[in-house]
């Protein structure tokens, strides 16, 4: 946090502070950037962020004195406590914004923009925000600067997945890039794809003007995607737009079979003690968990079985090739709940 200009941290410096230091030098500004957490990605209708962070970069102590008002900053808010660090390569470069994820930056450098999701959320949702950004570790990002994955990514044949390999918190879960993206096989020739790109854009252009009409971000816009008394024409829809793109995805991989329908349904139910309204004790009541417009069970397990085929295909393929360090990890381990035997119909690859 002493990297940061934060109104609301009370170890991060002012951004009344910031303004000044800009004013005084404006040079200052090459080396200060927006500073984004899952937060801003899920509940900022145009995911705007509102604080800022001071980034050296890879800058020798040597450059990053070139700035003296913001080393000033570091020194007093950082440098001690990294003194004491136990890593190493704190102590060493203490002036260094971590994590500086030094490939990401490369390959990133020359983008549009990229994808980037919470971490931790309700919803499984992409938003593209600019590659000029430092982003918290509250979120993924994914280095694609096209609709065409857009599509793949905000599918629900990637949130089948994604629900399916992750951890959950509550209603919501917790993404694991290892887990859940870089398992993931995505269909063939994705990149090029003329209908992925332009039912992505469309869709997600029209997602994008919705929530800045209702002034409303990812989690409450979703919320209102999954709520069976919503019948605002607006959200009618955006449902049936996520029904093309899904539509889409499953013509790329050749899965026109596949005829997908969408309920409100729930993926699970509980029951828990609750006080009877009458006063004669505790009774049992059903709690019903939030409903979802998601594909009906025997859909969702026939994709997810045609997904971990295809997975343990790539898986093979690439063994046979000698790539060990590409395969690495990307196998599939299993999930935490279990696909009913007969929905697993293994199509002809």
């Amino acid at each position: 946090m002493g990297f940061t200009f934060d109104d609301s941290n009370p170890d991060a410096t002012s951004i009344e502070e910031m303004h000044r230091l800009i004013e005084t030098n404006p040079k200052n500004t090459e080396r200060i950037f927006p500073y984004i957490g899952g937060d801003e990605v899920n509940t900022s209708p145009t995911h705007s962020h509102h604080r800022y962070v001071i980034n050296f970069g890879e800058m020798t102590e040597e450059e990053a004195r070139e700035y003296p008002d913001l080393m000033n900053i570091i020194e007093s808010k950082v440098k001690p406590k990294r003194l004491i660090d136990k890593r190493e390569s704190y102590k060493r470069y203490w002036w260094h914004y971590a994590e500086k994820r030094v490939e990401l930056r490369k390959t990133i450098k020359n983008f549009k923009f990229v994808f980037v999701c919470s971490r931790v959320t309700t919803h499984l949702a992409f938003a593209a925000l600019s590659q000029n950004t430092v982003y918290s570790e509250g979120t993924v990002i994914f280095a694609f600067d096209n609709y065409s994955a857009f599509s793949v990514l905000q599918s629900r044949l990637n949130e089948t997945w994604a629900r399916f390999f992750s951890s959950t918190l509550g209603d919501g879960l917790r993404y694991s890039p290892s887990d859940c993206f870089e398992t993931f096989p995505f269909p063939p020739n994705w990149e090029n794809n003329p209908q992925l790109e332009t039912i992505g854009k469309e869709y997600y252009e029209y997602r994008a003007q919705l929530m800045i009409n209702h002034n409303q971000g990812l989690t409450t816009t979703y919320n209102r995607f999954h709520d069976p008394d919503e019948f605002e024409p607006a959200i009618l829809k955006l449902r049936e737009l996520h029904n093309q793109m899904d539509r889409a995805v499953l013509d790329t991989y050749g899965w026109q079979d596949i005829q997908p329908l969408c309920e409100f349904l729930l993926d699970y139910e509980d029951e828990e003690e609750a006080p009877d309204p009458a006063g004669e004790g505790s009774k049992r009541r059903e709690k019903k968990k939030p409903y979802r417009y998601r594909w009906t069970d025997d859909i969702r397990d026939e994709v997810l079985a045609r997904l971990l085929a295809l997975n343990e295909a790539c898986y093979q393929e690439e063994l046979l090739r000698g790539d060990k360090e590409k395969v690495k990890g990307k196998k599939a381990k299993g999930g935490k709940k279990n696909i009913k035997d007969e929905t697993l119909l293994i199509p002809n690859l």
